[in-house]
């Protein structure tokens, strides 16, 4: 008879990241070839992605009940966080491009707010769970509760981030917040009602921008952030400053044409090209066919995440909702950074997820990535008790 497999080996969620990290570190190999950088950063990528996996692994000793009942503990810990960056002195938390988002410690720097994107996902997982275990049978009311709580729970985090400013990652929690109240099971009326409101306000913001762009300014938009609405919304008006870093990265992704121009041949130096851009490294490289399989990969990733949520919900609306939130966060991001890079998005300072360069990147998504192998487990245990 053979020998039964580990509950704790999850073969696909295994094999996708040893194929993401093998990605990552192609891709930040040839970002580094360029002559801007000097620093080692696919070394250092290999420790952060060695700490990621310590981080799934340590996971696996907590079950879904503990992290349950954690939750709240969690998400206040990651608020008051984000609470002290805005207060600490400059000597550990020096504002840079405009933006105090970092701790600046001593070997090394942290962002708080990408851990907290998933004690986020956590809390709000718990949150609507507590609430559907108490109200079994919906209504208008109880829904409209829900949304409130909701809410509440994401814009604590969101309103501390955009003092920093940094309005792109407070855009990612608004994402994943309405991806996750969409799939909460609120009566879709309540939701028509929020999407055409939020759609509302978005559009009337960006045509402000657009069309008063020196007004915005005065209100307190920075104006790097004005720039970058304005070169997405039209960048044939803009100035070759202001356009040059889509300029460079579409530059760099088109030009690998079908099959890329192989390792260590790039050609158009970028900002970037190791974090925010490492798209256009991918495409220059590889060219459109590495460019798809990498697509292809969060795919797969992706359609594992909607399955396993699903899959579990049945016996643990908790999980399920990590998943979703989870999957989430990786949809903005992928979608956010590509779409930046081929000029369908504004450029942000949004990372590719289990790609680009990064510790609070890496480290913050090892810890999504270690719920969701948690949820996994949970399940194969479920399963084969029920089929015995």
């Amino acid at each position: 008879m053979s020998k039964k497999q580990s509950y704790y080996i999850q073969n696909d969620f295994i094999v996708l990241f040893i194929l993401f990290v093998c990605v990552s570190l192609l891709a930040i190999y040839n970002a580094q070839q360029l002559e801007q950088y000097d620093a080692n950063f696919v070394l250092q990528q290999i420790v952060w992605f060695t700490l990621g996996a310590g981080i799934v692994a340590a996971i696996q000793f907590f079950d879904m009940d503990q992290l349950y009942k954690a939750s709240p503990y969690i998400y206040w810990f990651g608020v008051l966080i984000l609470a002290v960056l805005l207060i600490s002195p400059e000597s550990i938390a020096r504002t840079v491009n405009g933006a105090k988002s970092w701790f600046h410690l001593p070997g090394f720097s942290i962002q708080p707010a990408e851990f907290a994107k998933i004690s986020t996902i956590l809390f709000l997982a718990a949150t609507i769970n507590k609430h559907k275990i108490k109200y079994e049978i919906s209504s208008i009311k109880t829904d409209t509760y829900l949304l409130a709580k909701l809410i509440v729970i994401t814009m604590i985090p969101v309103l501390l981030i955009m003092r920093q400013p940094d309005f792109g990652t407070a855009m990612v929690y608004l994402f994943i917040a309405g991806m996750i109240i969409i799939l909460s099971g609120i009566d879709w009326k309540i939701i028509g009602a929020l999407i055409v409101g939020i759609s509302g306000i978005i559009a009337a913001a960006l045509g402000f921008i657009i069309r008063f762009p020196e007004l915005a300014q005065e209100l307190g938009i920075a104006g790097y952030q004005v720039d970058r609405i304005l070169t997405w919304f039209d960048p044939s008006q803009q100035s070759s400053d202001a356009t040059f870093h889509f300029d460079r990265a579409y530059m760099a992704l088109g030009s690998g044409q079908l099959f890329g121009k192989g390792m260590g041949n790039l050609q158009v130096p970028f900002p970037e090209a190791h974090t925010d851009f490492i798209f256009s490294v991918i495409g220059e490289s590889f060219g459109f066919i590495g460019s798809a399989v990498v697509i292809f990969l969060y795919f797969m990733l992706l359609y594992k995440l909607v399955t396993l949520g699903l899959n579990v919900y049945k016996h643990s609306p908790f999980a399920a909702y990590i998943s979703f939130g989870f999957l989430s966060l990786l949809l903005i991001h992928v979608f956010q950074n590509i779409g930046m890079t081929l000029g369908i998005m504004p450029v942000t300072g949004i990372p590719l997820l289990l790609i680009s360069y990064g510790g609070s990147s890496v480290l913050s998504t090892m810890i999504g990535f270690g719920l969701v192998y948690r949820v996994a487990v949970e399940h194969t245990i479920q399963n084969d008790y029920l089929f015995k």
